[in-house]
């Protein structure tokens, strides 16, 4: 199957270039658009902000047990305990709307409850570490800080709002339990854990520190005027803890999980990012699509717009990360920040796909209620934080 779409890609690219017609001039501008935006982001985001995100959801996927976020899920769990765990699983998970399928589907057929199962749906994507480091660096701390706050609160009133609809078909169904392995054993004390990914939290908030606006003296610019030798001790505080704390296989599994999500995570932000590029352009420079078809759909913050940010991210596919460039062409060719925000609420959690999954899983009846809160939500969130930006 994976040999058909190689061949699918090279048949689509050698069209392409057969057929685009370079001559014009609006074509070769948004040519030139999508590399510079490329180039954009290989200068300001990957070395500082990529790279770092990619080590910690390495560390994230290695010493972190997927086992101990899903026993929680239960029929006996508690219910604070269980919508606690699945409203910020996906910052331990980090997987897509399409990866996080089969381990919904695993832990709702063995017996969860409706409520955690969607709750744990809409989180597993949506609250992606990387994702949430890439909005703040790229859109603005804001917009990144609103879209963190909005996915955790989005993943327990969706799922109270599930086990409040279905109460009664979820109590006809026959509580199992949720059987998976024990955690292994390690030689490190939770403090230990937490201490590793405080390091490397910190190093990533440095290397990416930006530059302030003022350049008069204060706190912020003394703090970037330091920033690389305050990266620099901390990395010898993390190669300290690496050294001390963990043994040989656990440092190449780290390392091979970190190169396993560059692997699948790079090429596909490069290609949604020429993709973006081409289409819609740097913000301020405008490309393929016109600057006012952008504006009419989802500028401003009203009603329409927001609602159709949110259908329109609930039935497009979101490869990892893609979301932010395509945003940032958006956003840069008129799109207001309340449909901004209801897009990346709806966008990474859902998608046409996704939808067809689900429904075979839990029937048409609850897939259809799921995404009708979600694009609900989405939109009630994006004109609130709209009319808070001002």
């Amino acid at each position: 199957m994976k040999e058909r779409w190689k061949l699918l890609l090279i048949i689509l690219i050698f069209v392409a270039c057969y057929y685009v017609p370079w001559a014009s001039p609006v074509i070769r501008k948004s040519g030139l658009e999508a590399f510079m935006m490329l180039q954009e982001y290989a200068r300001q985001h990957v070395l500082t902000c990529l790279i770092p995100a990619f080590f910690i959801a390495g560390a994230i996927s290695v010493f972190v047990s997927q086992a101990s976020v899903l026993k929680y899920f239960g029929a006996t769990a508690k219910k604070v305990l269980s919508y606690s765990v699945a409203s910020v699983s996906g910052s331990i998970l980090a997987v897509c709307s399409c990866t996080v399928l089969p381990l919904f589907a695993g832990i709702y057929t063995r017996g969860a409850g409706i409520g955690p199962a969607t709750a744990f749906l809409y989180s597993g994507p949506a609250i992606n570490v990387l994702a949430i480091v890439l909005t703040a660096r790229v859109l603005g701390w804001q917009l990144g800080v609103a879209r963190a706050v909005g996915a955790v609160l989005f993943a327990v009133i969706t799922g109270l709002l599930m086990a409040f609809f279905f109460r009664k078909d979820d109590a006809a169904r026959s509580a199992g339990q949720i059987y998976l392995p024990d955690e292994e054993t390690k030689g490190r004390t939770l403090l230990q854990d937490s201490l590793f990914m405080l390091v490397m939290v910190l190093i990533l908030i440095f290397a990416a520190f930006a530059r302030p606006v003022s350049e008069s003296t204060g706190l912020w610019p003394a703090i970037f005027a330091a920033k690389w030798y305050i990266t620099a001790g901390l990395l010898v505080i993390l190669g300290f803890m690496l050294k001390a704390w963990f043994i040989k296989e656990e440092r190449v599994t780290w390392a091979q999980s970190t190169w396993g999500f560059m692997k699948q995570i790079f090429p596909l932000l490069g290609a949604g990012v020429l993709v973006a590029g081409f289409m819609l352009g740097r913000p301020g420079h405008s490309a393929l699509i016109p600057e006012h078809y952008i504006e009419m759909l989802v500028g401003g913050n009203s009603l329409w717009a927001n609602l159709f940010a949110s259908v329109s991210g609930a039935l497009m596919y979101f490869a990892t990360l893609t979301e932010v460039p395509i945003l940032q062409g958006l956003m840069g060719a008129g799109m207001g920040k309340g449909p901004a925000l209801s897009l990346l609420l709806a966008g990474p959690a859902l998608s046409l796909p996704n939808m067809l999954v689900i429904g075979g899983v839990m029937g048409v009846k609850k897939t259809a209620t799921f995404c009708a809160i979600i694009v609900v939500l989405s939109t009630i969130a994006g004109m609130s934080y709209g009319w808070l930006a001002g």
